[in-house]
């Protein structure tokens, strides 16, 4: 999970943090990658295009996953108005709707959008909307983790954003977590990593991505025959372990020639190709272009 979050290069943006009182409802727009939050005092509802509304309760923390338009309200049939026409309001890291001493919701929300170019190795994994409620065993430290985060907002400290970024980042770890470990689990790798055979295999191909894997490797790391191997890796992750395997250095490629960090031949031995050659067409039956190619289009501004 650390590799893949990594390698996304996640940009994090908290706040403000919303007070409110009364009947209201804030529409929020299309966003790309993730939205994070949750209630630190009082309860309102969450309302995606397209879902029926559910209703959110103090200490409850949720996550979206490339959310369309979706509304925050006091009841399901108040009005609504612009959240970024409130949001550009923002005073001492919070946003406030009625008054003061009559205050019921104190909510802290943030947005963590990734690169591009890999974002959908974790956004593909996502459904749009993950609860984690108060009374769940992960419940309590996603309560003091939103806590900790809407404190830091308001308290506007130095090195505050500094903070707020890691903690954020922290509290979508433990979300992930806690997705992976619902019952009906996600397909991918994010799912595998609690398989204790397959994510074995994940982390040692992750640990040595330059190591010429093969799949009676892995399997023997997994202490499964080959054929049950492969067809349990197949059904947690979604594709074939080499294939897997594949994929995994390509998006660590794709990273490393947008950065300028390699030269192609260099990148061609650190992901475990004994040529160049072998390499670029490994890269360019999975990314559709040669890899200088890519170099050269990922560095146009």
């Amino acid at each position: 999970m650390a590799d893949a979050i990594s390698l996304l290069r996640p940009r994090t943006v908290v706040g403000p943090s919303l007070h409110a009182a009364g009947e209201w409802a804030l529409r929020f727009d299309q966003l790309p990658h993730v939205r994070i939050g949750g209630l630190v005092r009082g309860s309102c509802w969450l309302i995606l295009d397209g879902h029926e509304p559910v209703l959110l309760q103090e200490g409850d923390t949720f996550m979206l996953g490339n959310p369309p338009p979706y509304v925050l309200a006091s009841t399901p049939g108040a009005r609504t108005r612009p959240a970024q026409q409130l949001w550009a309001r923002a005073e001492d890291g919070s946003v406030r709707i009625g008054p003061e001493p009559e205050e019921d919701l104190y909510l802290c929300v943030g947005h963590i959008a990734f690169d591009d170019g890999n974002a959908s190795l974790l956004t593909d994994l996502l459904p749009p909307l993950v609860i984690v409620r108060a009374a769940d065993p992960r419940g309590l430290e996603l309560g003091q983790l939103i806590t900790l985060l809407a404190t830091e907002v308001e308290a506007t400290a130095a090195g505050g954003p500094l903070v707020q970024s890691h903690l954020a980042q922290i509290l979508l770890v433990h979300m992930l977590r806690a997705h992976a470990g619902q019952t009906d689990r996600p397909i991918g790798w994010l799912g595998a990593l609690n398989e204790d055979g397959i994510g074995a295999a994940l982390r040692a191909v992750h640990a040595d991505v330059a190591h010429s894997w093969t799949l009676q490797e892995l399997a023997d790391i997994s202490h499964m025959s080959r054929s049950a191997f492969a067809q349990a890796f197949k059904s947690h992750v979604g594709v074939p372990p080499l294939d897997y395997l594949i994929r995994w250095r390509m998006n660590l490629a794709r990273d490393a020639l947008a950065r300028g960090t390699l030269s192609i031949s260099e990148l061609a031995r650190a992901t475990g190709y004994q040529s160049e050659s072998a390499f670029s067409t490994a890269f360019r039956r999975v990314v559709g272009s040669s890899p200088s190619t890519f170099r050269d289009q990922a560095r146009i501004p």
